[in-house]
C-alpha cells in the first residue's frame, strides 16, 4: 500500500506545480499532501523532518513571487490600484494563455506576463491619462511577474525533487515489532533438567 500512498502524492505533487503557473496556491497543496502522506506512513518514518525544509520553501517561494510580482511595477512607479490590477490581469492571463498558446506552462506564462502588463497598463493610464508612463509600468508589470513566475517554479520544483526523495517508501521502520520467540522444552526434558536431591551417608 505505501508504494499507491507514493504514487498518488508524487501525481498530486505535480497538480500542485501546475497549478501553481495559475497564481493559485499550488505549492500548499503539494505541502498538505506530503503531510498527509507523511500522517498515514509515521509508524515507518520516511517523510520525518523533512516536512519542516519543505514548508520553508513554500514560504519562500510565496516571498519570491510577492516581491518579484510587485516590485517591477512599483518600481515603475504603479499605484496600489495598478498593481492589484497587474495580478489580476496576470491571473486572467495565466488561464487564457493555456488554453491559447498550444504550449504547456509557455503558453500559461506567456498569458500571465501579457495579462499583467495589460491590467496594470489600462489602470495607469485611465488615472493618469499619460501613455509613456503607462506603458513603463505595463512592462514593469509583466517583468516583475515573469520573475516571480519562474523563481516561484523553480522553488516548486526543488520541493518535488526533495518529496520525491525523502518519501520514498524504502528503508523505513518496520511496522511490527518483533515478537520474542519462547521456547518450551518438552516435559521429559524439563524433568530431566530437575535437580535431583540424594540422600547423603553418614
Amino acid at each position: 500500500m505505501d508504494w499507491l500512498y507514493y504514487s498518488i502524492l508524487i501525481v498530486v505533487q505535480i497538480i500542485g506545480l501546475a497549478l501553481a503557473l495559475f497564481q493559485m496556491p499550488g505549492l500548499w497543496l503539494m505541502l498538505a499532501a506530503t503531510g498527509v502522506y507523511a500522517w498515514v506512513t509515521m509508524s515507518r518514518g520516511y517523510v520525518g523532518w523533512s516536512l519542516v525544509v519543505l514548508l520553508i520553501l513554500a514560504l519562500l517561494a510565496e516571498a519570491v513571487e510577492f516581491v518579484a510580482g510587485g516590485a517591477g511595477a512599483k518600481k515603475a512607479g504603479a499605484s496600489k490600484m495598478g498593481m492589484f490590477a497587474a495580478m489580476l490581469g496576470g491571473i486572467i492571463g495565466a488561464i487564457l494563455g493555456t488554453f491559447v498558446v498550444p504550449i504547456p506552462i509557455v503558453g500559461t506564462i506567456i498569458g500571465a506576463c501579457i495579462g499583467s502588463f495589460v491590467g496594470a497598463m489600462g489602470v495607469e493610464y485611465y488615472k493618469r491619462q499619460d501613455l509613456d508612463h503607462s506603458l513603463r509600468v505595463g512592462y514593469g508589470a509583466a517583468q516583475g511577474r515573469l520573475m516571480g513566475i519562474l523563481g516561484k517554479l523553480a522553488i516548486g520544483c526543488v520541493m518535488l525533487l526533495v518529496t520525491i526523495v525523502v518519501a520514498l517508501p524504502i528503508g523505513g521502520r518496520p511496522t511490527t515489532g518483533t515478537v520474542p520467540t519462547v521456547l518450551i522444552l518438552p516435559a521429559t526434558t524439563q524433568a530431566a533438567t530437575q535437580t535431583t536431591t540424594l540422600p547423603v551417608e553418614r
